[in-house]
Order: C-alpha cells, then sequence, then structure tokens
C-alpha cells in the first residue's frame, strides 16, 4: 500500500496560516454613517436645514469648499436644524466642527453641549433615541454675539423610514371666553401614526404660531370689542403638518383691566421668611409705602407634583405667630395693601411641567391663599418655567380664586431678552389676567437692550432698555416694574442708588433723566419698582421705601 501523498497536506499548511493571518490582520474600520443632509454644506447652499439667520461661507471652512455662517441678534439666538428620521430606542452620536463665541450643539429636547473657540473645535453629543422616529439636531449661539460657523455635521447610526404622511386636520374648533384682551380656543385632537408634535394657530392672515401639543389656547393682546378668527393644522414630529381646519370667528369683551385695587403705580416688596443677616420683620413692620408685599417664598409639596405649601419660620422669625402673621395681613389689607405668595426664589424646586403638575399646582395654591387670606401668587422660578404648564396652572387659579386674584411674575433680565423664551412666553399666554411683571435687573452682568445695544447692569441705560424690551414684546405699560436690590448687600451685583432707579423711572415714564439711550415716546402708565427685599432695606434705612415709593407714587 502507497504512503499518502504530500500535497494535500501542503494545503492543510497554507489554508490553516490563511486562517492565522486572518486573525492576526486587523480588520480595516467601516466609515461612519451619516443622516444629516448636506452635512458639511458642499452645495453651496443651506439645502436640507432650517436656518432663517444663516448662509454658507467659503471663509475657511473646516474641510471642503463651504461651511455654514449664521449671525444671532439681540432677539434671536440663529438656530440652524433638520429634522432626521431615526429608529425608535436606539443610541446615535451626533457631532460637529463649529468655531465661534457659545456655540451649541444638540437635539431638541435631548442632550447637548456647546464650546467657545476661535479655531475649529468638534463637539459630540451621544444620545439614545425614545419612541421617535425622527429627532431634529440643531446648532446655534446666543443672543448679540457675533458671527460663529459650523462644518461636517454628522449623525452616526442607523437609519429610520422617512414619515411623509401628514396627521389628520383637528376639527371642532370654537372661539369663546372673551375677555377685553383674550379670546380661548379650543379644537378636537388630530390622530398621527407618530404622534403630534405641535398644532399651528393662524389669526387672520397672520403667521402661523407654535401653541405646542394643547388642545386649548388663549389668544392673548387683542384689541376690546373686536372680531378675530382663527384656525389650526397639526404636525408631526417629522414636519409633516395638516391642512388648516375651517376658520372660526370670535368677539373679544369691552375694555377693563386686572389688578384689584391696586394703585396706578406701585411699589412692590419682597418680605422674608426667614433670616439671612438682614432686618428680621413682621408684616406689620414692612413700610406703608410699599402697596404690594411678596412673601418669600412658598414651599415645594413632595407628595405632589407641581404642588405647593406654606411654612411660617416662627423660630428664625423671633417667635412670629401664624396667627399674628394672619392678622397682620389682614391689617395690611386693611389699609388697602395687597400680600401675595411668592413661588421660587433661587432655591426653589417647583416645577410645573405638565398636565397633572399644572392640576396640582392650581388646587394647592388655591388652599394656602385661602388658609392665610393672599390676595395671590408670584412666580419667581429662577430655575425655569414651562410656559404652556405654568400657564394653564394659573388660569385655573385665577378661575377658582375671582378675577381678583393678583399674578405677578419676576423672572431674571435673560428670561426677557426675547418673546421667543418661556418665561416671556408665559407672561404673553397669561396678559390679560397678569398684573406685573418685575424683571430683576441685576445679578446678571451686561445684556442687549431693545435699541440693540449691550449695557453693563447698574446705569439707567441698562434698566430702560431691558424694561423697553418688555414693551416692545406685546406687555402693557401698565404690567412692567423695575426689580432692584435695596441695597448692595441685597444681590452678588446690580445694586444702583435709589436716585438711578429714580431717573430710569422717569427717563420710561416722562422722557426725562435718560442715559444715552432714550425711548422714541414715553410710557407714563408704566407700573412701578420691585425691591429685594423690604428685609435689606430695613437694613440700609429704608431708602427704597422712602425714595423710590415717594417717587413711584409722585408719577403721573
Amino acid at each position: 500500500m502507497k504512503p499518502p501523498a504530500h500535497r494535500p497536506q501542503a494545503a492543510v499548511v497554507i489554508s490553516l496560516l490563511a486562517v492565522v493571518m486572518a486573525i492576526l490582520v486587523p480588520a480595516r474600520a467601516s466609515a461612519a454613517t451619516n443622516l444629516v443632509t448636506n452635512a458639511g454644506f458642499e452645495t453651496g447652499t443651506l439645502s436640507g436645514w432650517n436656518c432663517p439667520a444663516g448662509g454658507v461661507t467659503t471663509s475657511a471652512p473646516h474641510s471642503g469648499s463651504y461651511a455654514l455662517s449664521a449671525t444671532p441678534s439681540g432677539s434671536d439666538i440663529a438656530q440652524c436644524s433638520q429634522t432626521i428620521a431615526v429608529q425608535p430606542n436606539t443610541a446615535y452620536t451626533l457631532s460637529a466642527w463649529v468655531k465661534g463665541s457659545n456655540v451649541y450643539l444638540g437635539v431638541v429636547g435631548g442632550a447637548s453641549t456647546w464650546t467657545t473657540s476661535s479655531g475649529w473645535s468638534q463637539l459630540t453629543v451621544p444620545f439614545t433615541t425614545g419612541g421617535t422616529a425622527s429627532v431634529t439636531i440643531y446648532v446655534h449661539s446666543w443672543y448679540a454675539l457675533p458671527a460663529y460657523q459650523a462644518d461636517d455635521v454628522v449623525l452616526d447610526g442607523p437609519g429610520g423610514t422617512q414619515d411623509t404622511a401628514p396627521p389628520t386636520t383637528p376639527g371642532g374648533l370654537t372661539v369663546g371666553s372673551p375677555t377685553s384682551s383674550s379670546l380661548q380656543l379650543t379644537w378636537s385632537a388630530a390622530s398621527d401614526a407618530n404622534g403630534i408634535d405641535h398644532y399651528d394657530v393662524v389669526r387672520g392672515t397672520g403667521a402661523a404660531q407654535n401653541v405646542g401639543t394643547v388642545t386649548s389656547w388663549t389668544a392673548t393682546g387683542l384689541a376690546a370689542a373686536t372680531t378675530y378668527s382663527f384656525k389650526v393644522r397639526a404636525c408631526d414630529p417629522s414636519g409633516n403638518c395638516s391642512p388648516y381646519g375651517a376658520a372660526v370667528s370670535g368677539t373679544t369683551s369691552e375694555g377693563g383691566s386686572s389688578g384689584g385695587t391696586l394703585p396706578a403705580h406701585v411699589l412692590t416688596g419682597y418680605w422674608q421668611n426667614f433670616n439671612n443677616g438682614a432686618t428680621v420683620q413682621k408684616i406689620s413692620d414692612v413700610p406703608a409705602a410699599y402697596d404690594l408685599i411678596a412673601v418669600a417664598f412658598a414651599d415645594a409639596d413632595a407628595s405632589k407634583p407641581g404642588g405647593i405649601t406654606f411654612n411660617l419660620d416662627s423660630a428664625g422669625l423671633g417667635g412670629y405667630t401664624v396667627d399674628q402673621f394672619k392678622a397682620d395681613i389682614k391689617a395690611k389689607q386693611a389699609a388697602g395693601k395687597k400680600v401675595i405668595l411668592s413661588v421660587g426664589g433661587q432655591n426653589g424646586s417647583i416645577s410645573v411641567g405638565d398636565a397633572t403638575a399644572a392640576a396640582n399646582f392650581a388646587s394647592s395654591a388655591l388652599s394656602v391663599l385661602r388658609t392665610y387670606g393672599f390676595d395671590g401668587i408670584d412666580i419667581d422660578l429662577e430655575n425655569g418655567v414651562n410656559a404652556q404648564y405654568m400657564g394653564q396652572a394659573l388660569r385655573s387659579l385665577q378661575s377658582q380664586f375671582g378675577s381678583g386674584l393678583v399674578i405677578t411674575m419676576a423672572p431674571q433680565t435673560i428670561d426677557m431678552q426675547s418673546t421667543s423664551m418661556e418665561y416671556f412666553k408665559l407672561a404673553l399666554a397669561i396678559k390679560d389676567i397678569l398684573t406685573i411683571v418685575n424683571v430683576q435687573y441685576y445679578n446678571s452682568g451686561s445684556m442687549n437692550g431693545c435699541n440693540g445695544q449691550v449695557y453693563s447692569q447698574g446705569s439707567v441705560d441698562f434698566i430702560t432698555a431691558q424694561a423697553c424690551l418688555l414693551l416692545q414684546g406685546g406687555l402693557r405699560p401698565d404690567q412692567v416694574g423695575l426689580g432692584l436690590p435695596a441695597s448692595s448687600r441685597a444681590a452678588g451685583s446690580g445694586y444702583v442708588a435709589p436716585s438711578v432707579v429714580n431717573s430710569a423711572l422717569d427717563c420710561l415714564t416722562k422722557g426725562t433723566g435718560c442715559g444715552a439711550y432714550k425711548p422714541s415716546s414715553p410710557w407714563p402708565s408704566l407700573r412701578g419698582a420691585m425691591t429685594w427685599s423690604t428685609n435689606w432695606d430695613a437694613a440700609n434705612g429704608n431708602q427704597f421705601a422712602s425714595q423710590v415709593g415717594g417717587h413711584v407714587h409722585a408719577l403721573p
């Protein structure tokens, strides 16, 4: 018998060597998937992007021949966005090369990051989709900053199925509940396989206004005794929109005003329900110059999302009892003053971000207001507000409390830089029942004014050009107050002497005492001024009460 041939053994050796080599040689990396349309802007256009304040540039792109260039304004952050089909519950990575000041990259409703860089810098945002079939990515800068650039935007991950089917048209539109400046709209919900992203409302022949996912919305800022028509459509997360439903009309009532029996010009002071080194006071100690006293602050109800409680700090206030506190509130009211409860503050943790929280807020606030005899409520949520649901909560509270409810707000300066910001949106949404917005013109640094110029805090120009933003944005002059600290110890920065506050009041109401900025016309009915706090004012010899208070009450 012949021995086996050697050729098959050689073939086996070669095959084994090939396997070993295959193991030892690393696999070639695959290129990243990029779901972004016109990711490098190499079409020479903004095709695929929604970018109202942007354009393309050939000046030193990160790669290729073109890059995005967009310039913010005093009221716009120059956002460029794109909606992309994705797979639900899937991990993705968003990245882009950017340069400029405060350039943000992110996903609407999700993760984001930012940088400031004079040269090209790569931002990366990993995220996981929820149940959605599309996401909207964005890049933007910040108000009044110089132009920024972006290039080579990548969304890495599996592509989804493009949704091209629009939602059904919302029906059953009704227009009612008229006031002198508002009408309430309600309609039936539309349907879509991927859910409703928002509803657009058009008044007359005006532009569409995104009102979120609510099916009840109030049009504000209307003229008294005037008929308006409205129509509504629904849009899905992929940007598909239904046809508009039939237009429906409604008529506002005769003129009126909100705010109870407060005087034409008001001095507001916050009263501290705690001891932080300022003068400890009872409500009865607050000087008579203060027309409106805001008790700071309500507490969050840990057992009820959106709910509030109030707990008098009797120990910290030298044994001040609840019965004394209630009696002092009644005495102030008998003297023609209003005492309200402030919700929030720097450390406030109350959040109203859905319908349940809105209902909890309204019901708990009503209970607290009635228990202590408060005249109203102040919204001072420095960690942000949700205009849609806080608006719902305040309307519900007002409908239960009555038309005499005083509603004030104390947003930070940056919160009122644009009508697109949530605090400003809230103020406009409840304009017909809103009493005063006292913006905190301190602890803010430099800000853009209504004339497009940037001003540093602590000056007449800063105060007047900031207040002008509210007036140009749609609030009535009688709804605008100037918020300043009572002393240098009351705030980290932004304190000004009472004479500066008075000059700002004169500039806005009379056109006198202005700095470099002077409004084209005065607003004589501007409501007044506010201070943090009556306690710090007392520690400073009550200068704000006597000097600013006297000036406010002498306004025409």
